[in-house]
């Protein structure tokens, strides 16, 4: 990621710039005010030369302390000459003392014309600058006299100040080039390590941007930035379980909201279909009670009649009820699915026998084809449901030759049960809708035989319950309805529809 101005360069360019700005400071305040301060501290050194010799000749002879005085004299580059009211000379520091004594006598008969700026003047002495015109040469001087009497002439040169001045300002130059140079190499690596986590943290923060948790801060450390690294991660930490929970929270509102509207459309589409059901076996129901309440036939073979028609859509309604609280159970996962070993032969052969006298009505016959045994996962109730749906529906539609076949089969970890009647193959069109509650294909043709509609519909919840395909198949002289369950080590299986 590179940007135009990244923290790295701007601290380089500030540190550059701020070294730049004292050098180039450093560099007027030496070239406008070295001089100055240099002038008031000479200015001070001849003062304190004038105060330390007027101490010595007020208290003795100096000669005994020339030695100190000379050292002090030297060391402040101060050329000295004292002479004492006889013109006898006292002391002298410079190598050509004449141009001193010279000088001295000038000052004070009033003979020099050297031109001359005074700094300071009391009754005993007289500080000014002075300007040589033998070798252009600027001094400090200071002529007087002592408490004792004796006169003095005292100079030190400022040359030596403009030199100091330019030497400073070169040695400034190479110094601060060498300081920048440097300085900024330094800066550079030193911002590009601590940029370093920062360019990680502003990546982490990108993906965290994007919804992406995965990547952590790893640069660690105990100062700043590192604290404000393990707070990201904390943060994404947080971030990552909250946005979790929501999508959580968000799929369970979802699937309440679908699920609030399929309650709603089968609420809907219950009472449609109940009312329309309920209608003709109520009407009967009506008709043949108010027909016995008037006498319409007082034979007893009537009265039989007419309560047989009563009672059976009677026990229609109530058969309806049943499969529609069962159907209701199954689809919205109230009824548990208890899985055990079953031995599908043997339940098949129980549903076959209960059903005999339905057979026997049907004029059909029956031939079941299966093993000894064919063990399953299964629920045993939910599978006789199953089984009894498939075999009742067949006896329903068994037509033609009156043909029914059961087989149970044994396929590697499936067994497959199949129910085939002979008779009239299903129009494709319908095939889709057969597992639909209160669809029939022939309303005239199941109405005979008491159907509603629902039978197909409990057997696809059942199915869908354990997870196991299910289906019909059409064939040129009759239909078979199947389905398969698990013969391996566990119930899961897949929710399939094969038609």
């Amino acid at each position: 990621m590179k940007m135009r101005f990244s923290l790295r360069r701007q601290m380089t360019v500030i540190f550059v710039g701020l070294l730049a700005f004292i050098l180039g400071a450093v560099f007027i305040v030496n070239s406008g005010f070295l001089g100055q301060y240099y002038l008031s501290h000479k200015v001070q050194d001849l003062l304190n030369t004038y105060d330390a010799v007027d101490v010595v000749l007020e208290q003795g002879s100096l000669t005994e302390q020339s030695t100190e005085i000379l050292y002090e004299a030297e060391k402040s580059n101060i050329d000295m000459a004292i002479v004492n009211s006889n013109a006898e000379t006292l002391l002298s520091t410079a190598k050509d003392g004449s141009q001193l004594f010279l000088q001295l006598f000038r000052n004070l008969y009033g003979r020099n014309d050297t031109p001359s700026t005074i700094l300071e003047q009391t009754d005993n002495y007289i500080l000014c600058r002075t300007a040589n015109p033998d070798n252009t040469m600027d001094y400090i001087e200071m002529w007087g006299k002592f408490s004792d009497g004796s006169f003095f002439m005292m100079r030190s040169p400022l040359e030596s100040i403009r030199e100091s001045a330019a030497l400073a300002n070169q040695f400034l130059i190479y110094l601060g080039l060498t300081g920048i140079i440097l300085g900024g190499v330094l800066v550079w690596l030193f911002a590009r390590r601590i940029t370093r986590p920062i360019m990680e943290l502003a990546k982490l923060s990108e993906r965290m941007a994007n919804l992406n948790f995965d990547e952590k801060y790893t640069s660690g450390g105990s100062n700043e930035i590192g604290i404000l690294g393990e707070n990201f991660n904390k943060m994404s930490r947080q971030l990552e379980q909250t946005i979790s929970e929501l999508k959580t929270a968000n799929n369970q509102l979802q699937q309440d909201i679908e699920q609030k509207e399929k309650i709603e459309n089968m609420r809907s589409e219950f009472l449609g279909n109940v009312s329309h059901e309920l209608k003709t076996p109520i009407a009967l129901i009506q008709g043949y009670a108010e027909g016995l309440k008037e006498g319409v036939n007082d034979d007893p073979e009537s009265r039989e009649f007419y309560c047989d028609v009563i009672m059976d859509e009677a026990g229609k309604m109530n058969r309806m009820v049943k499969n529609l609280l069962t159907l209701n159970q199954l689809e919205f996962g109230s009824d548990e699915v208890e899985f055990e070993r079953v031995d599908v032969v043997s339940l098949v052969k129980g549903v076959i026998s209960s059903c005999e006298i339905l057979i026997q009505q049907a004029g059909a016959e029956v031939d079941f084809v299966a093993d000894e045994t064919a063990y399953a996962w299964a629920d045993e109730f939910k599978t006789e449901q199953v089984v009894r749906n498939y075999l009742t529906n067949a006896i329903h539609h068994v037509e033609n030759e009156k043909r029914i076949e059961v087989r149970v089969i044994k396929d590697g970890d499936k067994v497959r049960v199949t129910v085939f009647n002979s008779g009239k193959p299903i129009p494709e069109e319908d095939v889709p809708k057969l597992w639909d509650k209160f669809y029939k294909v022939d309303k005239a043709h199941t109405r005979e035989y008491g159907g509603n509609g629902i039978g197909l519909s409990i057997v696809k919840a059942i199915m869908e319950s354990f997870h196991q395909k299910y289906g019909v198949k059409n064939f040129d002289n009759g239909v078979e309805f199947w389905f398969e369950l698990d013969a391996g080590n566990s119930g899961n299986g897949e929710n399939t529809l094969a038609q």
